[in-house]
């Protein structure tokens, strides 16, 4: 076969990307140690699934598969924005929140321009800005012995903000650390950047706040223009597997994103799953107490065992594991229980774990300790 690689036509920043890695799936697991009872941990997801409202709406729409959704996501736009009380030019319609965040990129960055995020954030923010050609710049976090050990420093954050920096990518709460930082804080940070930069406010974590003083972007949109919020039905509505999000910004940058967006990129089962899901807030707050719940319990056991965790406000811990965690890694695998290693985002001595049902959670306490003695 000739030597020739066509895939080494690609521009120079699309070629010396770090593709994103998802968790291990379940039947892969399975397939791979030939166990089964496999849970999966590592993707944040919601162990309750999606509201029964939502299955419903979802099987109904199978009949009508062969038409195109609605481009426009009418319906699904129209129940948010009174949900929201917000406009309905505001809202942007995305294939998960990660479609938002390159639509932003695509919108607002290219080459000469720069976007500021914290070291440990989501990873999607440095893949969708190197694909535009513009330059990340990363500011490092706080430090582990701070009392938000990981989490971002504003200070530095604002220290870094440039006449070309276009883009600030804030998670509030983070992934994949859990850490957050509080509402006055936040605020008083996005009131000093600049109004040449968008501020990105990433809260697909929104709903597990759980008393914790964490801010509703929603309603500091009239006081900042360049601010967007983004938001997920991945997480606390169950619908991870359907791939639909949302930014509500200012109707001018909401034409931006809708102007790169592709046209059907919400399929149709997802926004009558979505619009159905947001009718039944029993369901959500149902399965939102459990996490928070169990977010305290499972914290309080890890540390019992000597395994340091960091505060959390997600559905999630990241807890330090030390030297041997790839090994750790591998026998909660055998266990049949999948956590997600940080070595990807420079945290080779982390693993984060997914808060699931709590017969899920003793499980892995149990397979945890166990690993710990051995």
């Amino acid at each position: 076969m000739s030597p020739f690689n066509p895939g080494d036509l690609a521009v120079e920043n699309v070629r010396t990307l770090a593709p994103y890695v998802p968790g291990k799936p379940i039947e892969e697991l399975e397939r791979e140690l030939g166990i089964s009872g496999v849970i999966k941990l590592a993707s944040n997801e919601n162990p309750f699934g999606p509201s029964p409202n939502a299955l419903a709406a979802m099987h109904a729409t199978l009949s009508d598969a062969w038409l195109y959704p609605d481009g426009s996501g009418h319906q699904l736009k129209h129940k948010l924005a009174a949900k929201l009380g917000v406009d309905v030019a505001q809202i942007t319609l995305g294939n998960g929140s990660n479609d938002l965040l390159v639509l932003l990129a695509e919108a607002f960055l290219e080459p000469g321009l720069e976007a500021v995020y914290s070291r440990y954030a989501f990873a999607v923010y440095p893949n969708a800005v190197q694909a535009t050609g513009a330059t990340g710049v990363v500011v490092d976090a706080l430090p582990e012995d701070s009392p938000m050990p990981l989490g971002h420093d504003l200070a530095a954050m604002q220290r870094a903000i440039t006449d070309r920096t276009r883009v600030v990518f804030v998670a509030n709460p983070n992934n994949p650390t859990g850490t957050y930082v509080e509402a006055h804080e936040l605020h008083a940070f996005i009131k000093q950047v600049p109004s040449h930069a968008i501020i990105a406010l990433d809260e697909a974590y929104f709903e597990y706040a759980g008393g914790l003083d964490i801010q509703n972007g929603i309603r500091w949109l009239d006081e900042f223009p360049n601010l967007v919020v983004l938001r997920t039905f991945s997480k606390a509505y169950g619908l991870a597997g359907l791939r639909v999000g949302y930014s509500v910004s200012h109707p001018s940058v909401a034409d931006m994103l809708n102007r790169v967006r592709q046209a059907f990129n919400v399929s149709s089962v997802a926004l009558a799953g979505a619009t159905a899901a947001l009718d039944d807030d029993a369901h959500v707050s149902a399965s939102v107490k459990v996490a928070v719940t169990e977010r305290v319990r499972v914290a309080e056991a890890l540390r019992a065992l000597d395994t340091p965790v960091l505060p959390s406000a997600g559905n999630f811990l990241m807890m330090k594991t030390g030297p041997q965690t790839r090994a750790r890694f591998d026998a909660l695998l055998r266990a049949g229980i999948i956590v997600r290693p940080l070595g990807n985002y420079q945290l080779p001595e982390h693993l984060r774990v997914t808060l699931g049902t709590v017969e899920q959670n003793d499980r892995f306490l149990a397979a945890w300790r166990t690993i710990l003695i051995a």
